[in-house]
Parts: structure tokens; sequence; C-alpha cells
């Protein structure tokens, strides 16, 4: 039987917890991050994820949902008074029915599944969480294989990316890496297993229109910085780029919006069967 605790004021667990909300260090040295809603909580035991403990609210009845997830999950139970619950759950007026302490997974490129269909994205440098966690759940809608978050960017277990995820940051491998060079260094290992990985950056200057792009086989899809786009590294190392037409007095897409049409573009093609042109 899981182990129950009680938390009814500020205490130094509760502190602990309240710090994986504003603080990434925190986050990082813990190994945790906080889950919110029923779908990401729901996804994250879905997918196997790690759960240390589920905070539920002490002072009324649960719902079928939480008591199937307290029920059926491994973690350490904690019965918190509802204004304390509603801090975590970031909530004004009223106190969730559940909030999950989450192990962080390792941040391996092995987590990515390979082969003749990859079809992974990079994002160099994003800073809004929430553009990450946009672009997971286009990557889940998607059937991407995983989203590789390169160099000094927002985190991906930030709560604003945890929830525009709506849970795909847990049906989708996200990997965070401070730079390209482990990245480069996995496609050239790709390559040598004859896995001959496509990496396709988009840019409005491109000579070839999305529609009229290949991208049937493996691809690594790159999204830049939402100011700067991509790293000199990452423009070196793309073999084509490709643009998204547009009409209207747009001059630009939002980075994951951006993303997100290629992914759709992507997925259309093999799901025809052959590339578009």
């Amino acid at each position: 039987m899981a182990t129950e605790l009680r938390v009814t004021t500020r205490n130094a667990r509760f502190q602990q917890w309240s710090a994986l909300l504003e603080n990434r260090n925190r986050r990082h040295r813990a190994g945790e991050f906080l889950a919110q809603g029923v779908r990401p909580i729901t996804m994250a035991v879905r997918h196997g994820w790690e759960i240390r403990a589920l905070l539920h609210d002490r002072s009324g009845p649960l719902s079928r949902w939480a008591r199937e997830i307290l029920d059926a999950t491994p973690a350490t139970r904690v019965a918190m008074a509802p204004e304390l619950l509603a801090e975590l759950g970031e909530k004004a007026e009223e106190s969730p029915e559940l909030v999950a302490v989450v192990g962080l997974p390792a941040d391996d490129l092995e987590r990515i599944p390979t082969g003749p269909d990859l079809l992974a994205v990079v994002f160099d440098r994003p800073t809004n969480p929430g553009n990450i966690g946009t672009l997971l759940r286009s990557a889940d809608a998607f059937g991407a294989s995983g989203v590789i978050v390169t160099g000094h960017a927002a985190d991906v277990y930030d709560p604003r990316a945890v929830r525009a995820s709506t849970g795909s940051l847990f049906a989708v491998p996200a990997v965070r890496l401070s730079s390209a060079e482990p990245v480069l260094d996995w496609l050239d290992a790709l390559w040598a297993a004859g896995i001959e990985v496509d990496v396709v950056a988009t840019d409005e200057r491109a000579e070839v229109d999305l529609p009229d792009a290949d991208l049937t086989g493996p691809t690594l899809l790159l999204v830049g910085n939402e100011t700067t786009g991509l790293s000199a590294a990452w423009r070196e190392r793309a073999d084509r780029a490709v643009r998204i037409p547009m009409g209207g007095s747009a001059s630009s897409l939002n980075a994951a919006t951006a993303a997100s049409i290629v992914l759709y573009e992507a997925a259309r093609q093999r799901s025809a069967g052959h590339p578009a042109g």
C-alpha cells in the first residue's frame, strides 16, 4: 500500500514542491517537476513515467478519476490542505483534485526511436516555455519521434511548457542538450548505421516551397529561436531549407506554428505514401 502523508502547513516539504514551479535549478537538482490537470496526469501514468507523489485535497470527496489514479499508482499519497494544493496547482479560486510530483527522465537521445520513419525536431534556443509545449503537442499529433531542445533555452519542464503540451510531453520523448554537438554526433552515428537523415530547416528566403519538398524519408526538422532564428552551427548543418508560402500582411510565423505546419505536411506525405510535388 502507498505511503500516506498529511501536509497542512507550509512546511519544508511543501516549500520544496513549491520551488519546483518557479526554479528550474531546483527541478534539475531534485530530478522532479509538477504535473497539473486531468489529461497530463493521466498521460504520465499511462506512459509509465515515475510518479513520486500524488497530492490530493484532504477536505472533500474525490472524483472517480482521482480515486482510480490514487489506487493504481505506486506513489506516496499526500493529503493536503486545499489552499496549499491550490497554490501548487496554480489555481487562484479552487483546489485541483490532484497534483503529481513526477521524476525527470534522462536527457538521452537514445530515448528517441530511430529508423526509416524518423521524424524528429530540434528546437534551437527557444525562450518561450509555451512554444515548447505547443511544439510537443504538434509533434504528438503528427507522429513525430521526438523533440530535442538545444542551447541556452527555456525549460521543457517549466509548468507553462507542461500545461501547453496538454499531456503530450509524456507521450513524445523530449531531450534537453546544452549544445548542438551531441545531436551532430548522433546524426553521424545514424548515418553510419545506414539511416540517412535529411536535416531540413525552415527559412522564409528558401527557394523550395514546403508543399514541393520530399519529407517522406528520415527527417530532422530544425526550428530556430523565436527572435534570432537558428544558430550558426545548425545553419551550417542543414542539408536544405524550405519556405512556408504565406499570404496576407504577416511577415513571419510563430516558431512553434511554423514547425507544426511542416510536421503536418510530413505526416500528410507519409500517410499518402508518396512525396509532394
